[in-house]
């Protein structure tokens, strides 16, 4: 069982059976869709052949762009247009349900034994196409790199945060940083655990938070080691950052080359639901910005050993969570110091069209929502002795767009800024993930961790 949890679902053996399958699926229904046969010689000939697939494909394209601009522009699912490569792999999986469509109807006119014959080859090909394109889509979006991501199972094997790994009442905050000295026998890695954050101050619902504790947070006398409070995109959950984010193996490598020590990180759910979208701020939606400024930083001073000094502490994100991130270190520069911006909005979104998003928070009331968008606040504060880290994927190039706004924005306002394209990535977790090297790097030289 733990050799099929492990399987790997971008690359390796899974990606090359799902190419296989997917290409000889959609060869087998597109030799049907053109009778089986050779086309004659001439342009009328092979346009008379191709027809059928011609209008699969020209079908499957508008069902596709149909759906697609209803869930943006009608049920503002999604507040963005979708990645153009996940909407041609989707027009794939469309045009080859619609040739298995009409390669049925032509089987059941056909004697019985042929017919189920027909139906059950072409039904395995369909399945051969559709999982090359879900196997595609999931590569693009790098979310579930096994098989254990995409069930779930290794998250749930996280334990709950345990008394021996919460801080005493009774002891310091901890070692500062430069009197530190690593003790032998600290662990190779560090630990992930869970923890439910109560919404004490603003009656907020979230979903359990993940705890990452860097060997030097396992080991005797604990240092007082800075803050990363992460945030994941939208719709999402907190595991993405697990899961996409490849966030354990990313801080391991970190704290090996810095004597053990990484930031303690806690990735927060500022949504209560998967597909929840609270903007990250306080609106008719919910308390969510007093959750995350208030709530949030009381739990972690009281449970874990951390530095007291919130210039010690950061938050971070992807798209939402960046645009969350972002809003967190302009609206409360005095609790997180720093920021860490992969792939993030201009602005909070609930929908492409500003006046929905206005209407759904603030009542209509654009001023209300404006006063707290980062770029206004950038216009009005100073943010001298903050950073952001901003990161967008080269092939990504709306947020490309985005992150030269705000980190023009960001510069002007006072912020020490760094922005990086990530190459060979678009609006996907591999932008976090291939990212957060160089943000922890950022990060560590104002938090004076050592190499």
């Amino acid at each position: 069982m733990d050799f099929i949890e492990d399987l790997r679902l971008v690359d390796g053996p899974v990606l090359w059976i799902a190419w296989a399958a997917g290409a000889a699926g959609l060869a087998y229904l597109l030799w049907q869709a053109l009778g089986s046969r050779t086309p004659g010689r001439g342009a009328a000939a092979w346009l008379e052949a191709l027809l059928p697939v011609l209008s699969a494909v020209l079908l499957a394209a508008a069902i596709v762009a149909g759906v697609h601009w209803l869930l943006i522009y009608v049920y503002s699912v999604f507040p963005e247009e979708l990645p153009g490569e996940v909407l041609a792999w989707s027009v794939a999986a469309v045009a080859a349900l619609l040739l298995w469509l009409a390669r049925l109807w032509a089987a059941w006119r056909r004697k019985a034994a042929r017919r189920w014959r027909t139906t059950a080859v072409a039904t395995a090909a369909l399945l051969g196409a559709v999982l090359l394109s879900g196997v595609q889509i999931n590569a693009y979006f790098g979310l579930n790199h096994t098989v254990s991501d995409l069930t779930g199972t290794a998250v749930a094997r996280i334990q709950p945060l345990e008394e021996g790994l919460k801080r005493s009442s009774s002891d310091p905050a901890g070692v500062g940083l430069s009197a530190w000295q690593a003790p032998g026998g600290l662990p190779d890695g560090g630990e992930l655990r869970r923890a439910s954050i109560p919404g004490t101050v603003s009656g907020f619902q979230s979903r359990e938070a993940y705890i990452y504790l860097p060997p030097a947070y396992l080991g005797s006398p604990r240092p007082a080691l800075p803050v990363l409070v992460l945030f994941s995109g939208q719709p999402g959950a907190p595991a993405d950052w697990l899961t996409g984010g490849a966030l354990r193996s990313r801080l391991d490598r970190f704290a090996a080359a810095h004597h053990g020590v990484a930031p303690v990180v806690i990735v927060v759910d500022p949504n209560g639901t998967p597909a929840g979208n609270t903007l990250c701020m306080d609106s008719r939606i919910a308390q969510a910005d007093t959750f995350l400024s208030q709530d949030v930083p009381a739990w972690i001073s009281r449970t874990l050993d951390v530095d007291p000094d919130h210039s010690q502490w950061a938050a971070g994100g992807f798209s939402f969570g960046a645009t969350c991130a972002m809003q967190m270190v302009t609206r409360h520069p005095e609790v997180y110091s720093s920021a860490l911006a992969f792939s993030s909005e201009k602005e909070p979104a609930l929908a492409k069209e500003r006046d929905k998003t206005v209407a759904a928070s603030f009542g209509g009331d654009a001023d209300a929502f404006d006063r707290q968008t980062p770029l206004r606040l950038m216009k009005e504060r100073n943010y001298r002795g903050h950073a952001i880290f901003f990161g967008a994927g080269v092939r990504d190039p709306e947020f490309i767009g985005y992150m030269d706004l705000l980190s023009g924005a960001a510069r002007t306002a006072g912020f020490d800024v760094k922005a990086l394209g990530i190459p060979n990535a678009g609006h996907s977790w591999e932008t976090a993930s291939k990212g957060l090297p160089a943000g922890l790097d950022f990060l560590a030289a104002r938090w004076g961790i050592q190499p």
